[in-house]
């Protein structure tokens, strides 16, 4: 396709910074093998919280929203979905946990691209599982409601044809071993997201698709730490370098450095610091627990409630919780300023 070509792949300049970053996530990619034999107990943790926070990131930065709690509850499969919202969010949550249990099996073909958005939109029969019918764009709203044209996609005629394109010259790289996996598996996203298949749910598969590659080229800090929350987090960047690397796209002119750099230096690497962030959080200290409550209050908005704690600690029990906000409300460092079955918590500053 445009980016993932060897001739184009190959002019592209590489900075210093982004070899480090590179290496540095290879280090990182390390030690996460070990923490998997030293602390099987924590990762387990650290996964149930990632599976709620990814299905809830990639759902909102679409627009998709539900109740905390509804999230938790579609997620650990205690409820069935009342409304679309709740029917996007089940669908996500089944390709998530698809790729999580058979990723090493699952072949890397356009024909699981059509399963996955099937799947996605499994709670809407005869939505999912096609190539889009019709042209796209993708649009911005501006301060003032008018809408503004960021990039036209590949033609929807084309898009068959391109996305057949696209999976041939990624396996053929990947099989050739000439070039980084890192760089191939964010190239590819990067097109995938130009060529935008789907009129509907592209940039969930891309995430989704993400997981997959990172996954199978052995990169598996999506399963701890939530990659979409990570996205919703740094989103000004995200769409930022998707704009900058996207413009002449189609005559073959972008530069796509500045998707790199976001992809593996922000996403990715910093997806592995905090998973690192978190399991020693958790490992070394003697109140493992109280110190993984600790920390979550420590980046929580200043007004905050105890299902948001418990959305981040998802292997910690409600009385644990309680425990430790009363120490922090003993120190002076909180104060609950509403009561009640949705009691609010303020922060102090000190």
């Amino acid at each position: 396709m445009k980016s993932l070509n060897s001739e184009y792949l190959q002019k592209q300049p590489i900075t210093h910074n982004l070899l480090q970053t590179i290496r540095r996530i290879g280090e990182y990619k390390g030690k996460q093998d070990l923490y998997k034999e030293q602390s099987p107990q924590v990762l387990e943790t650290l996964r149930q919280t990632a599976v709620i926070q990814s299905t809830e990131s990639s759902n909102r930065l679409e627009g998709i929203t539900a109740p905390q709690e509804r999230i938790r509850e579609l997620v650990v499969r205690k409820t069935t979905p009342r409304n679309r919202s709740e029917q996007e969010i089940a669908g996500y949550r089944d390709v998530l946990n698809t790729i999580h249990g058979n990723y090493s099996e699952i072949p890397f073909t356009t024909g699981i691209v059509l399963q996955f958005h099937r799947d996605l939109f499994q709670y809407f029969p005869g939505q999912g599982g096609n190539w889009k019918p019709a042209d796209n764009e993708i649009t911005e709203v501006l301060p003032d409601g008018t809408r503004n044209i960021r990039f036209h996609p590949l033609s929807a005629h084309m898009t068959p044809e391109a996305m057949e394109a696209l999976h041939k010259s990624y396996t053929e790289l990947r099989q050739s071993g000439k070039i980084e996996p890192l760089l191939l598996i964010s190239t590819y996203v990067l097109d995938f997201l130009c060529i935008h298949p789907f009129l509907d749910g592209n940039g969930r598969m891309a995430r989704l698709l993400t997981l997959l590659l990172l996954y199978q080229a052995g990169y598996e800090v999506g399963r701890y730490i939530s990659l979409e929350q990570m996205v919703e987090q740094t989103k000004e960047g995200y769409y930022d370098s998707l704009y900058t690397s996207s413009q002449d796209w189609h005559e073959r002119e972008h530069a796509i450095l500045p998707w790199w750099e976001y992809f593996l230096g922000v996403m990715l690497f910093g997806s592995y610091q905090e998973f690192e962030r978190r399991v020693g959080v958790i490992t070394t200290s003697r109140g493992a627990k109280r110190e993984m409550i600790l920390d979550t209050i420590n980046r929580l908005p200043r007004h905050f409630q105890i299902r948001d704690i418990e959305r981040a600690c998802s292997g910690v029990s409600r009385p644990t919780i309680n425990r430790a906000l009363k120490e922090l409300r003993d120190q002076g460092k909180i104060t609950c300023v509403k009561s009640g079955r949705d009691a609010m918590w303020e922060k102090h500053d000190h």
